[in-house]
């Protein structure tokens, strides 16, 4: 398209969508008792004098190309339809001298990709405050982050005021941190709605669905890819239970599954009858099943006894957390005693299992093919260290905060040429901080779009996604996939679980709602 016919298509855009251009066009008020009447009769040729001109600077000083030149014609025949079609109410001479100022000052911006150009422009933002010159600085006794994608300070002193303070309340609008790898059953505080009532602004515990989780899985600490071992126990099951006060029902059951006529070795100080003075995951590994009883029923609490018993290549047995299905690394991997009632089932599936060597061993399939993206997508969190995503968490707050105040400035996060707008979006990776920007077109505004672009994006920047060291060697390979893009500012458990676009429409709509939107992307 030509200069003028670009512009001719970014005038029809609401304020604030398209080009910053006005047609400069403005009409008197109307008025039932009064008729205007033109004090000069040759201000009707105005726009055709203009006109002319302009075509006499084309053909004599050839200062456009032809393609420019048609749409400059094309201007020129508009700019006459609608001075004629006001006749005698008035066409205002400053409007075409805007217009003609607006040609000039985006001329640069018209010619291919401009709407992309004059957004990564108008977009850009330079924010207050420099997290490489000026880092994130928590006052904790805990370990910072040794890399980081934002600049994290973690210590006791602080020559300046603190972003966040770990383990206490009151310190006025600086952000209070509770860090916790224990059940919220067992320690009231750790309750994400009682640790904010005490006062405390910011939440890290096992939970999913608190603001920075805290789990106890990770790739680097378990490892959980570790070649199966023959099964030569004679027990099914072995278990380690050294808390004989547990406040679930994990001792009864063990019990129960006992009278199920279920073989078990228990190593731990509760119901002891092996001697436990043995390396835990080297004993597992002999086991067809192994006892991953926690202390408490709890969503999210999953401890190492479930990790170890993945690492060791048994079945893990658990009385936990009621959705342990969303820790499992394969269907069909982990069966669960969600209630005492259920002990009887599982311990015929526990012995059907054990007689048909077919069955349990697709089982346990995933440690030959890998597990689910599900599993990946889960573990791979805890590639970037908990205090790094705590510094992420704060810095991106400190920029949300900047972005709601009042002086903030005003982007205009899309373009509209003709009958086609450009919306202009941010994504960047789980566990890293800065964005990158993509690109939607209005007739393509879908989310097999967003997920297209957003691939292509990262693949054209060379991008290694935050578990490529992390991973077992087996599970590094091959090229990365989209698993899941989300809003910026979820939890893990909305990202991972339970939040889903209902379709186009609904993400179309976000993008309203949402100008400059911002996403995060976890890749598999």
């Amino acid at each position: 398209m030509g200069v003028l016919s670009n512009l001719r298509g970014s005038r029809t855009a609401t304020a604030g969508e398209g080009l910053p251009l006005s047609n400069g066009l403005s009409f008197p008020a109307s008025s039932s008792s009064s008729v205007f009447v033109p004090k000069k009769k040759w201000s009707n040729f105005l726009p055709v004098f203009v006109v002319l001109v302009v075509i006499a600077e084309i053909a004599f000083l050839g200062r456009f190309d032809m393609a420019k030149n048609a749409a400059l014609v094309d201007w020129a025949d508009r700019l006459f339809f609608k001075s004629s079609s006001l006749g005698d109410s008035g066409f205002h001479s400053e409007g075409i001298e805007q217009e003609l100022g607006g040609l000039q000052k985006n001329e640069g911006y018209l010619d291919s990709n401009s709407c992309e150009e004059w957004l990564e422009k108008e977009d850009a933002v330079v924010y207050k405050r420099d997290f490489n010159k000026d880092p994130i600085s928590v006052i904790s006794d805990q370990k910072e982050s040794k890399t980081c994608s934002v600049g994290c300070q973690f210590g006791l002193d602080s020559n300046r005021a603190p972003d966040a303070i770990f383990g206490s309340t009151g310190h006025g609008e600086t952000p209070c941190v509770h860090r916790s790898m224990e059940s919220a059953q067992n320690y009231e505080e750790n309750n994400i709605a009682v640790a904010r009532r005490i006062g405390f602004n910011i939440v890290m515990t096992t939970s999913l669905s608190s603001d920075v989780p805290v789990g106890y899985f990770s790739w680097t600490e378990y490892d959980i890819m570790a070649p199966m071992q023959p099964k030569t126990e004679k027990a099914l099951a072995a278990a380690f239970i050294s808390n004989c006060r547990a406040r679930n029902f994990r001792l009864e059951a063990l019990k129960e599954l006992e009278k199920a006529k279920i073989g078990i070795d228990s190593y731990g100080d509760c119901h002891q009858n092996r001697d436990g003075n043995v390396d835990k995951v080297e004993t597992l590994k002999h086991y067809k099943f192994s006892f991953a009883f926690e202390n408490s029923n709890e969503e999210d609490y999953v401890t190492e006894k479930f990790f170890q018993s993945l690492v060791a290549g048994t079945i893990p047995v658990v009385v936990g957390a009621p959705n342990i299905q969303d820790f499992a690394p394969a269907p069909g991997s982990v069966l669960l005693i969600k209630e005492l009632e259920d002990v009887e089932s599982i311990a015929k599936t526990m012995k059907y299992l054990a007689e048909n060597p077919d069955a349990y061993n697709h089982s346990l399939r995933w440690k030959y093919e890998g597990p689910s993206d599900s599993f990946k997508a889960l573990v791979d969190m805890a590639a970037v260290h908990s205090s790094c995503r705590l510094c992420i968490h704060l810095a991106t707050m400190i920029r949300q905060k900047e972005e709601r105040s009042p002086g903030f400035k005003k982007r205009p996060c899309r373009c509209t040429r003709g009958s086609e707008t450009l919306y202009h979006l941010y994504v960047r990776e789980r566990g890293r901080f800065e964005m990158v920007s993509i690109f939607l077109r209005s007739g393509n505004l879908t989310l097999n779009a967003l997920e297209s672009e957003v691939l292509k994006k990262f693949n054209s920047m060379k991008h290694i996604p935050v578990w490529k060291e992390e991973r077992p060697e087996s599970l590094r390979g091959g090229d990365y996939k989209v698993y899941r893009i989300y809003p910026v500012g979820m939890t893990q458990r909305q990202a991972l679980y339970t939040f889903r676009f209902n379709g186009d429409a609904d993400f179309q709509n976000h993008l309203e709602i949402n100008p400059c939107a911002k996403f995060e992307v976890i890749f598999v």
